[in-house]
């Protein structure tokens, strides 16, 4: 399958943020995946789950949402990576961009996210109610959204390994607070890394699924601002 590959710098929130595209022929929808704790867009773990969804025939975004230098900081604190008011207007702000770029426009985004980086999913869909389609959370820690898990009406698919037991519990409480469709699936034998043989393979199918069922065209040039 061919696969059109564009290395992007996207300016959001005064910043400059790299990210890798990918689009598939005849695309059917577009994820933009957000990264988890002291994680980058080059996280094997996602780049493995965005070709499972290339293949698909969805549009993968995945980007960095510190710059250099933040990821030093963190690299050092590991605190900005829990900094969901950092993170979410950013991962919003590339909602933005993507709907009004050339390659991405008119494709239905849906949110990916990893550990922390679901929570910086949530709360940007919450902020984009008709840009993102729909949400998928892996190992997430939803609870970080806080009161913005009221505000998320687009489906939500969180994918929890059965041995995360903490994580399990954080994500049983996040579905009580979200208003639109939530599902929670939890992948037997899988720990919180899906290091496990046949994890993340099954991650990737449950997120190919419920993207592919909920993403749909949109007009071109919807973005949001606020």
């Amino acid at each position: 399958m061919d696969v059109d590959y564009q290395s992007a710098q996207i300016p959001v929130a005064g910043v400059v943020l790299d990210a890798d595209i990918e689009v598939p022929e005849r695309p059917r929808g577009l994820v933009l995946f957000a990264h988890g704790s002291g994680s980058s867009r080059h996280s094997p773990r996602n780049r493995y789950v965005a070709s499972q969804l290339q293949a698909a025939g969805l549009a993968t975004a995945l980007a960095d949402l510190l710059t250099d230098e933040e990821e030093r900081v963190d690299a050092l604190t590991a605190e900005l990576r829990f900094d969901i008011g950092l993170l979410a207007p950013r991962l919003a702000g590339m909602c933005d961009w993507l709907t009004e770029n050339e390659r991405t426009s008119g494709l239905g985004i849906g949110l990916f996210g990893a550990s922390t980086g679901a929570a910086a999913a949530l709360v940007a869909a919450a902020a984009r109610p008709t840009v993102v389609q729909a949400v998928v959370s892996r190992g997430g820690r939803p609870d970080l959204a806080g009161e913005y898990l009221r505000l998320v009406n687009q489906p939500v698919l969180l994918i929890v390994g059965e041995r995360d037991r903490t994580v399990i519990e954080l994500n049983r409480r996040a579905m009580e607070e979200i208003p639109g469709e939530t599902r929670l699936d939890i992948v037997p034998g899988a720990t919180h890394l899906f290091e496990e043989p046949g994890a993340l393979e099954e991650v990737a199918r449950l997120a190919r699924d419920w993207f592919v069922q909920h993403l749909h065209p949109v007009p071109v040039k919807r973005a949001e601002r606020r």
